[in-house]
């Protein structure tokens, strides 16, 4: 059974909404789950309303189901230095670097050290054990976007031209296992537009060819129309019956002029074609093979009864 579950999806999908309401309906009773960011956005702090998120595991939230919720923000500087500590027993001269810039400059040039470091965190998570048994149940990782998420996870290709050998390929070595093991499944969401499902696509593709597992397809902020399949097709040949939407404005107590007639229309027309393509969308999607995972548009944005309520969704 997956315990560590990478959240990816194109910038405005949702992403991190689906990370945190993945973290919530985990969380069953008696269960720990961490949820960890790397991009260093706050997200999950702005989400959940708590003061910015430090280097450390701090829980934010009860599940829906009694599990509780750590989080943590992953900091490539921090995590360097716990690196060199650990593997080094550079303790004092690590904070020395920093203190310098040195930290931060090998970072910068080397973001394939960057990367290990950020999912070295993780995989310590995940494999962490306390009083006999795992610190977490779960580990959900609000990881980088569609567009970065093959080189952010391959990480044994992004040390090769940094360490052939040593602690630095030893724990990417060790991170590539786990990432491709059962342990671990990545879920990539989208919405039913043309350049977030062509990004999921090729994410996918490119995921698979790492030998990476895709757990599902979570199709974010979904909105079914109130239109039949045959009031839709009359909407887009732009037929709807005149009388009929006459009746149905002056119903709604709106004066049924004939501009507001033809406005209703054109409306109607617009809606009936977005409609046509989202489900274009949809079928190719579904032509993945994957498990796809729909959760509903809220209108009036993210609160934190919000994010219950989409882990109520994804637990179902």
């Amino acid at each position: 059974m997956a315990r560590l579950h990478v959240v990816t999806g194109k910038g405005g999908t949702g992403k991190t909404t689906v990370a945190a309401a993945m973290a919530l309906s985990l969380a069953d009773e008696g269960k720990r789950v961490l949820l960890v960011e790397v991009e260093g956005r706050q997200g999950l702090a702005q989400l959940f309303d708590v003061p910015p998120l430090p280097y450390v595991e701090r829980r934010i939230a009860v599940g829906p189901a009694g599990g509780e919720v750590y989080a943590l923000a992953v900091d490539a500087e921090a995590a360097l230095l716990e690196y060199l500590d650990m593997y080094y027993h550079l303790g004092r001269a690590g904070k020395a670097l920093d203190k310098v810039g040195a930290v931060d400059f090998v970072t910068t040039i080397a973001p394939g050290l960057r990367d290990v470091l950020l999912t070295g965190k993780v995989y310590e998570a995940t494999r962490r054990k306390a009083h006999g048994r795992l610190a977490y149940d779960a580990v959900v990782l609000d990881a980088p976007p569609t567009g970065r998420i093959g080189p952010f996870l391959n990480v044994n290709h992004e040390v090769a031209g940094l360490a052939k050998m040593g602690p630095i390929r030893n724990q990417a070595d060790a991170i590539m296992g786990m990432l491709r093991s059962d342990v671990t499944r990545i879920h990539l969401v989208t919405l039913l537009e043309e350049m977030p499902v062509q990004e999921t696509l090729d994410a996918v593709g490119q995921l698979e060819a790492l030998d990476l597992r895709i757990g599902s397809i979570v199709v974010n902020m979904v909105r079914h129309s109130p239109l039949d399949d045959e009031t839709l097709a009359l909407a887009v040949k732009e037929k709807l019956p005149a009388a009929e939407l006459a009746r149905g404005l002056r119903a709604a107590g709106i004066s049924a002029s004939k501009q507001m007639v033809s406005t209703l229309a054109a409306e109607a027309r617009d809606h009936a074609v977005r409609i046509g393509l989202e489900r274009e969308n949809r079928d190719r999607i579904d032509a993945l093979g994957k498990q796809v995972t729909e959760l509903g548009l809220v209108p009036d944005g993210i609160d934190h009864g919000a994010l219950f309520d989409l882990a109520e969704e994804l637990r179902k």
